[in-house]
């Protein structure tokens, strides 16, 4: 691993869709997609950690942080499609998804998307949920009001949910939890007549209490290109708490190739 200075890594703004970590020679893209409520720079820390040649896209959703003037998506497969469009821009080097939580089942059907396309998509990277086709949206009241919605969060990030408790900041950031979990409640993803031609690896915590580790096998019935599970002690964001390991985990499964940049 090598150092953000020794990279040359850039952070670029101009597409408001991705927090792009430029670097020279890139030869692959890494596209991170955030959990429910979460931003950008819920992968602020990633880019240092990851090995020459990988660029970095951080996903932004409307409604939050650089975006909060703009209304939310209520619908996944509509935000999925968006992102697919908007990394029309960024498809000249493979790109390789990872999304935590809500962030799976975009990068998934993004992923489906992507493929349908033609485009090259080396692997899927998901954390922290089980495969899109699980039920989900039935496991809690639709339409919870915003002191329950952060009773969830409490629950699922301890200490994190502090920010709500602030009414400035609740004022800020309720409006793109409450369309997160709008979304998760109505997916409702359809079977796809052909499984993904993709490999995927799965990762989880060991206690988390929204993703059991018995449900991350579930998305080896998405793919007909194999799928692996790693788990890390911790709950559902084991990922802060492990970030270097997860990190090295997903450089391991890039395509970085040698020679020339693309």
């Amino acid at each position: 691993m090598v150092g953000v200075a020794a990279r040359r890594l850039r952070v670029d703004h101009r597409d408001p869709w991705f927090r792009r970590y430029r670097v020279d020679g890139a030869r692959v893209r890494l596209v991170c997609f955030p959990h429910a409520g979460g931003a950008a720079t819920s992968y602020l820390g990633w880019p240092q950690l990851l090995p020459e040649g990988v660029e970095m896209l951080a996903v932004q959703y409307p409604g939050r942080q650089s975006r909060i003037a703009e209304p939310c998506f209520e619908s996944l497969p509509e935000l999925a499609t968006a992102v697919t469009v908007a990394l029309k821009a960024h498809s000249d080097l493979p790109l390789t998804l990872f999304g935590h939580s809500m962030g799976s089942a975009i990068a998934y059907e993004v992923a489906r998307a992507l493929r349908q396309d033609g485009r090259e998509v080396p692997r899927l990277l998901v954390s922290g949920r089980g495969s899109p086709h699980v039920g989900y949206g039935d496991r809690r009241p639709p339409g919870l009001d915003d002191r329950s919605l952060i009773a969830v969060v409490r629950a699922l990030s301890g200490s994190d949910a502090d920010a709500y408790e602030h009414p400035e900041m609740r004022d800020l950031l309720m409006p793109s939890l409450r369309a997160d979990y709008t979304m998760l409640d109505r997916y409702r993803p359809t079977a796809p007549a052909e499984p993904l031609d993709v490999p995927v690896t799965v990762f989880g915590g060991e206690d988390d209490p929204a993703c059991p580790v018995s449900e991350l096998a579930s998305w080896a019935h998405v793919t007909s290109a194999g799928c692996e599970v790693l788990t890390y002690p911790g709950g559902h964001f084991y990922l802060r708490e492990h970030e270097r390991a997860l990190v090295a985990e997903v450089a391991r499964r890039l395509p970085v190739r040698k020679g020339p940049a693309a």
